[in-house]
């Protein structure tokens, strides 16, 4: 496997001074060799010139969180991260990569979740390049490798999981933090060829698709009117209970189980009524 490796290049400051010095140096012993007449020595000095020249197109600056991936006629060499005025030779193909961190938002992917509903779903994911070579060699576009994989990933995750579920399953509106940490552990299966690490990942849209929408509401709100009812209902049991419990031990009143019933039934309809009732008064006995 082909693995980054890091180098850190000379000084761009010291072959800054050195290297024009020399080509100075060069080219002056060059002119006196030619007005002494010495050929060789001059071809010579020449050519020294010509490399000294080539040697000062090596230098490069790194910028803070950024690497130089180099090649030599399609040879990996390594990867230059130290930020700077570096030098490096002048062969060398230099491939800029960034490391910082960078973020995107998905396209809203239209799926059917685990249940056959169709949802519009879109997540943010938050990555860096963590080696260069990988980024570079092992896929063609490391960025649109990322965002493609991402997508994929996301539609993946969204068919096995329910939109809302009841009874504690694991749903994607009810358990959002536990669904972002699989997506992220899911991307970052996909990315471990790409040199790229996924710092997190969160949902972003997440609703019914248009057509289904209306219905959708419905069904929650009836849900929604159940489970409120269920707990009324629990409720009002709990207080008649306790009133006829009351009753009997303080020994109020003495009711035969035909009175109990209508008590009851009288309490059940004030506690879970949606509206205010109207008190009827007794002005009788309590059986007329």
């Amino acid at each position: 496997m082909l693995r980054e490796i890091e180098k850190h290049g000379l000084s761009g400051l010291a072959m800054l001074v050195l290297l024009p010095a020399a080509l100075l140096a060069l080219m002056y012993n060059a002119f006196l060799a030619l007005r002494q007449g010495e050929i060789v020595r001059f071809v010579l000095l020449v050519l020294a010139v010509v490399v000294v020249g080539v040697m000062l197109a090596g230098f490069l600056v790194v910028n803070p969180n950024e690497g130089k991936v180099l090649q030599l006629f399609g040879d990996y060499k390594g990867t230059i991260k130290h930020p700077g005025l570096r030098w490096a030779n002048p062969f060398y193909t230099k491939r800029r990569v960034s490391l910082r961190v960078r973020n995107f938002e998905t396209a809203k992917l239209k799926v059917n979740d685990a249940r056959g509903n169709p949802i519009e779903i879109a997540a943010i994911v938050v990555w860096r390049v963590v080696d260069t070579a990988e980024a570079v060699f092992f896929v063609d576009n490391y960025e649109n490798y990322v965002q493609v994989q991402s997508e994929a990933a996301l539609r993946n995750l969204a068919t096995g999981y329910p939109y809302d579920a009841h009874g504690g399953e694991v749903d994607l509106v009810g358990h959002t933090a536990e669904v972002s940490k699989q997506l992220q552990t899911e991307i970052e299966e996909r990315l471990a060829r790409a040199g790229v690490q996924v710092l997190e990942t969160r949902i972003s849209h997440l609703a019914y698709s248009p057509e289904i929408a209306a219905a959708m509401l419905r069904r929650q709100q009836a849900t929604a009117v159940v489970a409120a009812r269920q707990k009324i209902v629990e409720g009002a049991v709990g207080m008649v209970e306790m009133a006829l419990e009351m009753l009997a031990q303080k020994q109020v009143i003495t009711l035969d189980e035909e009175r109990k019933a209508a008590m009851v039934s009288n309490l059940m309809v004030v506690l879970c009524s949606e509206h205010s009732t109207q008190p009827v008064v007794n002005t009788g006995t309590l059986h007329n």
